[in-house]
This record gives structure tokens, sequence and C-alpha cells, in this order.
């Protein structure tokens, strides 16, 4: 097949990776900066051009898509999909998990298990938005936050108001969640691909931090996730409507609860942490489900 990854740079690990594994199981592999693909949105033949030429007989992409650039790499997975172009993940499922918010409430409205979380407009609503998730402490969130940033522990209630307050001052969408002490500052990332986990690992944070992004110093290792955390982040992954996710999960009193389901996990702290060959996967599990043209009659916008 030939296989378009949609990323920024073929430097990065889990692009190059991607490529790797394609390669080695003989496709043609192609590494697409989206930010430099510009489309023809014309009736009955839509087009994508990069670097002056047309992209043609593609059969297959696998979006890489950055949070700060979800607009418009959407629109180029859009395209593809106009196009007939088997995407690993569908723009609109892409689109659905990176509006944080709207992840929280579809998740849900699906019964998925959830930190107690809530939103607020107005500062005027503070006090109330506070008492909804039991006080402090809690997590305070900017909705566009990525990889731990944004993400404030508010200890006291003075502190968790002038947190809010602060944000809310700059214009920024926050969340607010209780916190889940009994985590102890680990998570679970289970990585979904065609509705099995295929691996997961436990990151802890390190320095006395509560995130335990890797980016932010966080520690990865194997762990053997329980019956009912597999069963969450298979329906976590399903209720975004991903094919290939990354699903985030905390251990708390009343059971595995989602923090976020991410539709780009990167694939070095998972595949250096387990040794199981996550790249390879993805390539298998598009050379089951990749078909010519088959997107055509269910992508309606």
């Amino acid at each position: 097949m030939k296989i378009a990854i949609l990323s920024r740079k073929s430097s990065l690990y889990s692009t190059a990776k991607l490529k790797e594994a394609g390669e080695k199981r003989g496709h043609e592999m192609l590494v697409i900066d989206y930010l430099r693909c510009f489309m023809n949105i014309a009736s009955h033949r839509p087009t994508i051009m990069f670097a002056g030429r047309e992209l043609v007989d593609i059969e297959a992409v696998i979006p890489r898509i950055g949070a700060s650039h979800t607009f418009y790499g959407t629109a180029v997975v859009r395209q593809f999909e106009m196009m007939g172009v088997y995407s690993s993940n569908e723009s609109q499922a892409i689109t659905r998990s990176r509006d944080k918010l709207r992840c929280l409430q579809i998740l849900s409205r699906d019964g998925v298990g959830l930190p107690v979380s809530g939103i607020a407009h107005s500062i005027k609503d503070i006090e109330g938005l506070i008492d909804s998730v039991g006080g402090a402490p809690l997590v305070v969130k900017v909705v566009e936050g990525t990889q731990g940033t944004g993400v404030i522990l508010a200890e006291t209630r003075k502190a968790a108001e002038a947190v809010i307050e602060a944000f809310r001052g700059l214009d920024a969408n926050i969340l607010v969640q209780e916190f889940i002490k009994e985590a102890a500052g680990s998570d679970i990332r289970c990585i979904v691909i065609g509705g099995k986990v295929v691996a997961s690992m436990m990151r802890t944070s390190s320095g006395g931090d509560f995130r335990s992004n890797l980016h932010r110093g966080g520690i990865a290792k194997k762990v053997k996730i329980t019956p009912e955390e597999k069963a969450t982040a298979l329906r976590a992954a399903k209720s975004m409507g991903l094919q290939i996710a990354g699903v985030d999960i905390l251990r708390s009193n009343h059971g595995p609860v989602v923090m976020e389901v991410n539709s780009s996990p990167g694939l070095e702290g998972i595949e250096m942490s387990t040794g199981i060959d996550v790249s390879e996967k993805i390539i298998e599990f598009l050379e089951k489900k990749a078909r010519p043209n088959q997107n055509k009659d269910r992508i309606k916008g």
C-alpha cells in the first residue's frame, strides 16, 4: 500500500518509527507536512497538493495532528476522506477528542468512569463551581492545554478561587476536577488499536509534581491492567469514535476514571517501557482495514 503519515517532522520518534514499520512490511511510506498541503474544494474531484504536486494513489493516511493545529490538520484529513482514502482515525473523531469539554460530556453520556468535573463561564459562579466537585483540593485545567501544561493543583479553596479568577481574567476556558489523591501521582496510559488494548504503561510523576506526563519528567513502566480498566479504555475509545487512541486512566477509590483520550498518542514511551512494537501493530491494523474508496459513502460532513 501507499501510506501517508500526516506529521510536521519526519524526525519525530513516532513518525520515524511508523515509517520504518511500514517499509519493513513492504509498503510505500510518505511523510506529509499537513500544514504545507493546500486543497481544492471542487465538486466531484477534491484534490490535495503538496510540494507542488497532486497527491494521488494514496490508500491510507495516519494522522499525527498536533493539538495546536487541530483545525487545519483535521481539514486535511477530511479532504483525504472525501477522496476515498482510509484514515486510521477519522477527522470528526479527532476533533471530538481534542475538545476536552466535549470529550468529557460524551464519556459521561456513555457511562464511562470520570473524575467529578465542572465548568462555568462567569467568575460570579466560582463558589458553586468549587462546591460542585467537592471542594478543595481540586485540579484546574485549561481546556486547550496539552502534555500537562495549563494544569494546576489548588490545595485550598482560596488558591482555587485565585487560579480560576486568573485564568478567566485571561479569557481562558477552564475545567475543574476532583483531585484523585489515591492515584498518588500515577496514571495508566492504554493504547487501543481497532478495539483492542495492545499495550499499557504506568506513568509516575517525579519531583513531587502530581502530573505524570513523560514530557514533564514522569517515569514509565509496563503495567498489567485489570479487566475493569481494560473495559474502560475500550469504551472511552469507542465513545470518541477512535480506532487508534491513548486512553489515560487514574485508579480511584470508586474504580478507574478517564482523564483524557488522545487521538495521536506518542509511541516512544509506550514502546520503550513495554517492549511492544505499537508502530507495527498500527500498520497491521491498516492492512486489515484500508480499502480503496471505502470512505466516500460514509463521509457526509
